[in-house]
């Protein structure tokens, strides 16, 4: 049993392959098109608009290893990873799947045979389960799958299971049915002998543990919770990748296979500790090596690290990562990034999409780490001024700086410190609220209205077809209501891409109805309206928008033009990382690690548009095959999920290659022309440029002429411009200057009238004056020169700035600490007579406001408040 996991990996999908299975590459880890999932958390995911019967069945015996994250929502393994040798954050699903082929029988006699026949697993450590069946629901004992079993099993190991272990839902909806595991027993012949493995069965023993689960596919869930047999009965079976290798190899953690002992060793080389020694240090290590998966491949399938979504699910495993290295580890410099390129070599010719960028993904996690770096010294260094731990600064400790509450109590423990943990829970759960109220979408079942399952989609040749209702549903998101309509012909586009649904209308018996967006869910068209048309069985004209649609195009063909520009100019390492194409402007992301230079932004835009002037035809290829696309040097977008078939888009074979399913120009002289007019940093690694075409670059340029025009005239027509307005910059600093000076002069004069009206009150030196001074700076200055000649001052200046009331408090530095002054508290109180607000430092603070006639009374009420 010497088998590596790469070969164990493909003697699964060889397997399969002889029992006639189509073996697919694996879904992108980022979900798109998807409101429900921000992740594949299951190996189905890909398949989910198959068991829904909403999209034709091309193969129905499929294989494939599909990457998985499983780390928010109901499937969150997050806090159990490290912590124990079992639960990963990114893991490989190995599946088997029958759309509507076999069912039990094979499924069982297969999975069997793989494991004991071609695995060689001993047969008396393996254990099953079937379903017990559930009357709630009026669902029987899963006999059948039962009976299969006894073929092979002796029945004290065939296990009754219940609904939670053995009926498997994709979620609140849709499809579910009774599933069948198998487990392993990894413990010692003396521990079997003592103790049954069937009793340990789904126990959270950490050595008798699920390999393997065979889901069937009987029934739909609706939205009512009722339950409706499915028209094509489904095998969807999925085994832990991790937890196969480690029973074959015959280790009792996973992380003691060779999945992760080469990143497992590597960072205990550099952190100069021995794997196995401690187990604080053994789950840091397990920490870094599990998280690296998930945050590598995550960023190579397009989804970086920021403050909202998916992102963030993403920053917080990274951080999560970095505070066990920094903290156990002694990594005080980002380290994290160097696992990079030892994964990518581990799964170069798995998944090639990590090996193609792992430079890029190196250089964002190398940038994150940084920035996490500082963040984590800010919050130690705030954490240490703290003298007692409510839930409030628990929770901001949490939430600003990442800290996990356990390292909150830690740092606490150790300065003899409680944590108030009912305060820190109370701040969580309105966290939860206020998103969960944020994102709370209540979606009803669909009603049908005529037969049929797909749409017709004929938008790349029409604007306008004729269309039947088949379903429709009801969606109510932040309080208001919304309808969806599936038609069985569209010429809609469905958002995708980056490039955005159309508009348009639905003309039907006397009636048009607004579709003010269609978007694409599981393969379904959704056209979204805010009312129901009210004959739902009328026949209808659907009719986009014809002027959005042009423009639309206008800007999307403008970015195939833009990232082959952008290669020819910046290098072969610029790839898209995301794009926004819609009638008013197109947005573009791409990997490059400096800001362009004008040079090289004039260089891609007159390379844009000698293309556009060209007014090269479009070359649409559809049904193309995967692989013929990409042997014939096409562009293919890291992060997309491409089918067998494609549609490759070419505006000249010897420049812009793309696949891409978007609508587009029939030749780039439509264009007009193109005009860049921001470029930007969208995150480490990832800059952005966003452009204008046709008509908005023409009303752009129109008004750039006329603000040319306007400053001539403003000028006197000169024969110059530039130099006239270098001229009068020049003259503008100059007279600046001056003017700075003689407001200088004025302040210091008034230094000496204003110490000789400095009055004792309770020992301190009281002044409260107006000053005619013209701005905030030139007040500074005046206080600081008073503080600097005036001993125990308490000073209140007040000025009329440009007919806004200003307020300046500065205390000396021995009032503030023997006497208790605050600057800060002071001329807030003094701002309510200016119908205003501030604040600042103990000994320094200013405020503003509305009314400026208030300025005598706040003078008189801060020489009330140093009497008082």
């Amino acid at each position: 049993m010497n088998n590596s996991a790469q070969q164990i990996r493909q003697q699964f999908l060889d397997f399969f392959k002889s029992k006639g299975h189509q073996i697919v590459p694996s879904a992108p880890i980022v979900v798109k098109n998807d409101p429900t999932l921000m992740f594949t958390n299951a190996g189905m995911n890909q398949f989910k608009e198959l068991f829904l019967g909403e999209a034709t069945i091309k193969y129905p015996r499929v294989a494939d290893t599909q990457r998985c994250l499983r780390v928010s929502g109901k499937h969150n393994d997050l806090e159990e990873v490290g912590i124990d040798t079992y639960h990963h954050t990114m893991f490989e699903m190995l599946g088997n799947w029958s759309f509507g082929d076999y069912f039990k029988k094979e499924a069982i006699t297969w999975s069997w045979e793989l494991l004991t026949e071609v695995y060689k697993l001993p047969k008396d450590r393996l254990y099953v389960t079937v379903f017990e069946g559930d009357d709630s629901e009026g669902l029987p004992k899963d006999q059948e799958a039962y009976d299969f079993w006894k073929a092979f099993v002796d029945e004290d190991r065939i296990l009754l299971g219940n609904k939670k272990d053995n009926f498997w839902e994709m979620g609140e909806t849709g499809p579910c049915g009774p599933c069948s595991e198998i487990h392993f027993d990894s413990r010692s012949d003396e521990e079997r002998a003592r103790v049954n493995g069937a009793a340990l069965v789904n126990a959270d023993d950490p050595l008798v543990i699920e390999i393997w689960n065979n889901v069937f596919m009987q029934f739909n869930r609706l939205k009512d919770g009722s339950l409706k047999t499915l028209p094509a009965q489904h095998v969807d079976t999925g085994m832990g990748f991790e937890r196969l290798v480690r029973v074959i190899q015959q280790k009792t953690s996973n992380y003691d296979t060779d999945v992760f002992q080469p990143m497992i060793q590597f960072i205990a080389e550099n952190a100069g500790i021995k794997y196995g020694e401690a187990e604080k240090t053994d789950i840091a290590m397990r920490v870094m090596a599990d998280h690296i998966r998930a945050i590598a491949f995550a960023i190579a399938d397009g989804q970086l690290p920021s403050n909202n979504k998916a992102g963030y699910v993403i920053r917080r495993i990274l951080r999560r990562a970095v505070r066990y290295a920094y903290q156990t580890l002694g990594f005080k410099a980002p380290f994290l990034n160097q696992l990079v390129p030892i994964l990518a070599q581990q799964f170069n010719g798995v998944f090639d999409e990590l090996y193609a960028q792992k430079d890029f993904v190196q250089k964002v996690v190398l940038e994150e780490e940084n920035s996490f770096l500082r963040t984590l010294e800010n919050g130690i260094s705030r954490f240490e001024k703290m003298e007692e731990i409510s839930g409030e600064k628990a929770f901001e400790l949490y939430d600003t700086f990442g800290f996990p509450i356990d390292l909150t109590e830690l740092m606490a423990r150790e300065k003899g410190l409680m944590v108030d943990m009912q305060g820190f829970e109370a701040e969580l759960q309105k966290q939860k609220a206020r998103s969960r109220a944020a994102t709370a979408i209540d979606t009803q079942d669909w009603v049908i209205v005529n037969e049929g399952d797909e749409t017709e989609f004929v938008g790349y040749d029409e604007l306008e077809s004729q269309a039947q209702i088949l379903k429709y549903r009801k969606v109510t998101a932040k309080g208001k209501e919304q309808y969806q309509l599936v038609l069985d012909r569209t010429p809609f586009y469905a958002e995708s891409g980056g490039q955005v649904g159309d508009k348009g209308l639905l003309i039907g018996e006397g009636e048009e109805v607004a579709v003010i967006d269609t978007k694409k869910e599981n393969g379904l068209f959704i056209h979204f309206v805010a009312e129901l048309p009210k004959k739902l069985e009328a026949n209808f004209v659907a009719r986009v928008n014809p002027l959005q649609r042009s423009s639309t195009e206008n800007n999307h063909s403008a970015t195939h033009l833009l990232h082959a520009a952008l290669k020819m100019v910046l290098g072969e390492h610029v790839n898209q990382k995301g794009s926004l194409v819609n009638d008013e402007v197109l947005r573009f992301d791409f990997s490059h690690f400096s800001k362009l230079t004008d040079e090289e932004i004039k260089e891609v835009e007159g390379i844009v548009n000698e293309k556009v002037r060209a007014n090269i035809p479009l070359k649409e290829e559809r049904n193309v095959a995967y692989q013929q696309a990409l042997d014939s040097g096409v562009t293919a977008l890291f992060g997309e999920k491409y089918g067998d078939f494609v549609r490759v888009i070419t505006f000249d074979d010897a420049f812009s290659k793309e696949l891409c399913g978007g609508t587009h120009i029939k030749a780039t002289g439509q264009i007009g022309y193109f005009k860049i007019v921001a470029e930007s940093a969208v995150a480490a690694g990832v800059r952005r440029i966003e452009a204008i075409t046709g008509a908005k670059a023409e009303a752009y340029i129109r008004q750039q002429d006329e603000l040319l025009k306007h400053l001539k005239e403003i000028l006197k027509n000169p024969q110059d411009l530039s130099k006239s307005v270098e001229a009068l910059v020049e003259e503008n600093s100059r007279l600046k200057k001056e003017v700075e000076k003689a407001v200088s002069e004025k302040a210091s004069g008034l230094k000496d009238e204003l110490k000789a009206k400095a009055t004792a009150i309770n020992g301190v030196n009281f002044i409260a004056e107006k000053v005619a001074l013209p701005n905030a700076e030139a007040i500074k200055n005046l206080a600081f020169q008073l503080k600097d000649v005036v001993n125990n001052l308490v000073l209140v200046l007040a000025a009329d700035i440009e007919g806004k009331p200003s307020l300046t408090v500065m205390i000396s530095e021995n009032i503030v600490k023997d006497r208790g002054f605050n600057a800060g508290n002071m001329v807030r109180e003094l701002a309510k007579e200016i119908q205003g607000g501030g604040g600042g430092q103990p000994f320094y603070a200013t405020a503003g406001g509305k009314n400026v006639a208030g300025l005598d009374a706040a003078l008189a009420k801060a020489k009330t408040l140093v009497e008082a």
